[in-house]
This record gives structure tokens, sequence and C-alpha cells, in this order.
């Protein structure tokens, strides 16, 4: 068996130019443009280029975007000021203040004084106890994009067997109770999980979200799975002359190549999931603004 790709391209490319569609609706029908505020504190390089991709893609959907960029010296105090400033700002629908924050600022602090309601990560504890409960939350991105390509995959998802291997707050998780939410029968495994080899095969749904690179093999794989492969890891090329200059890679949490073999539908790393990322998070700031104001 080869596994069908799942192209993270082609879907993101899909869902922005939905949301592009639906936000010049809401301006020609409403005079409404959703405003989506990133917030970045520090210069760590990889958060530098999330931000400025989620800026460039917000323009381009049409969104009024604004970036603040702040200093790695920055208070707590200042940058809960500041989120305080953008919950009271009416043409800011969504806020996201890019993690990891420095070591000095309290992450939880920030997200408490974050009105959930423009919480367009949905890292709030209102919208994890919403989404936890059931109820309409702002939801994680990143597991927003593993349920849209799922369902692009798979259709109805009901009745499937689901593995999330992982249970951070920002996608184990989250996925975990939106795969609930679809019917499926749900379990979430970690690092103090028995026979986990075991347990993976036997899952219809396998979503990979541990964080370490090519830890779930090919022959883990239930013939047939899909297979949502969220890890990004940097690893040393195998090619000795690349590794020795220094040179990395991006692999994922899966042996991609092995799974391939198995699974029925796969995610690519790089390529898959990341790329949702971004495209759920206008998704997420166009369904903020049309909440605040009424257009459901």
């Amino acid at each position: 068996m080869t596994a069908r790709i799942i192209d993270g391209q082609v879907i993101s490319d899909r869902l922005k130019a939905e949301v592009a569609a639906e936000v010049a609706v809401l301006k020609r029908d409403h005079g409404l443009t959703p405003g989506l505020a990133v917030v970045l504190v520090g210069d760590d390089p990889a958060s530098q280029i999330y931000v400025r991709s989620k800026g460039e893609e917000s323009r381009k959907a049409g969104l009024h975007s604004v970036t603040h960029r702040l200093p790695a010296a920055t208070t707590e105090d200042d940058l809960v000021a500041l989120v305080r400033t953008l919950n009271d700002d009416p043409a800011i629908h969504g806020i996201l203040v890019q993690l990891p924050l420095p070591k000095h600022i309290s992450e939880q602090r920030v997200l408490a004084v974050l009105n959930p309601a423009k919480d367009v990560d949905g890292l709030t504890i209102t919208n994890a106890g919403k989404l936890a409960s059931g109820q309409a939350a702002l939801t994680p991105c990143t597991p927003l994009g593993c349920m849209i390509m799922l369902r692009e995959s798979l259709g109805d998802l009901a009745g499937k067997t689901a593995l999330v291997v992982g249970r951070s707050v920002l996608v184990g998780r989250p996925v975990a109770q939106l795969l609930l939410g679809a019917d499926c029968t749900v379990t979430i495994a970690h690092s103090k999980t028995q026979g986990l080899p075991d347990v993976c095969r036997q899952a219809e749904i396998l979503v990979a979200a541990i964080g370490r690179p090519r830890m779930i093999q090919g022959d883990w794989i239930r013939p047939g799975a899909a297979v949502i492969d969220v890890g990004i890891n940097r690893v040393p090329f195998r090619d000795p002359v690349k590794a020795e200059a220094g040179k990395t890679k991006v692999v994922g949490d899966v042996a991609f190549k092995a799974a391939s073999e198995v699974a029925g539908w796969i995610t690519p790393v790089p390529g898959g999931v990341g790329l949702m990322t971004v495209a759920c998070l206008l998704r997420n700031t166009l369904t903020a603004a049309r909440r605040v104001h009424g257009l459901g």
C-alpha cells in the first residue's frame, strides 16, 4: 500500500481563498473588516518567521492586520497593558500573543486578561472549557487544521477509533476534544503510556503530536489508517558532509517513508499540518468578527 498524501498546500490555499471571499462579502454588505493583532515579544527567529507570515497572509485575505513587535526586555505589566488596549479596540477582532514568551513573563497571566471573544488561538481557559464541554468556542489553530484535513480525506469521522499521541494544551488535548466532538472513540497516549506501539496499531486515525523526531514507526501504523503528523523537528542530515556543515532538515514525529507504505492517508512534514495553522488563524479571526457583530 502507498498512502495518499494529504496536501496541506492545496487545502490551506483553498481555505484562505474561502476566507478572502467571505471577508469581501462582509466589507460589501456590512462595512466590516475583520482585524487581527499579533503580538511578538523578543527576537526568536522561528517566531519572527511565523509572525511575518501571519501578517502577510492576513493582508492578502483582506483583513486589517496589525503587528506589535516588542523588545525581549518588555515587562509583564507592559504586555498586559497592551493586551487590555487591544481588548478595547473595536477594529481588532482577533488577538494572538506569539508563544513562547520570555521567561520573566507569565503566559498564564497574559492569557488571563485576553478577551476570550478575541482569543483566535483558543488558549484562554474560557475557550478551552467551552471546547471541553462541547460549546461553540474559538479553537486552537493547529488542531482545527488537523480536523479539516481529516474531514477532507475521510469525510464523516463518526465511529472511527482515534489515537492522539501527545497531551499538550496547544495540540494534544484540544484535538482529542475535537475528535470526540466528531463522534470518534478517542484515546490519548503520552510518555507514560504502556505498550505504545500496540496502542497505535488499533487506531484508524492517528494524530502524532509528541515532539520527538520519527518516533512513530511504520510497523506501529494500522494498515489503511489516516496519519496526521503535527511534529516539526529539526534534525541533522544523514549525509555526513551536510551534517558536518551543521545543516539540518525538518522532519515530523512519524517515520514518513515507512509509514507511507502502511497508512491509507498521511500528512508530509513539511507541507502538511504546518501550512494549515495560518489559514485557520484567518478563519478564526473571521469567525470572531462575525460573532461580535451578531452575524453567526
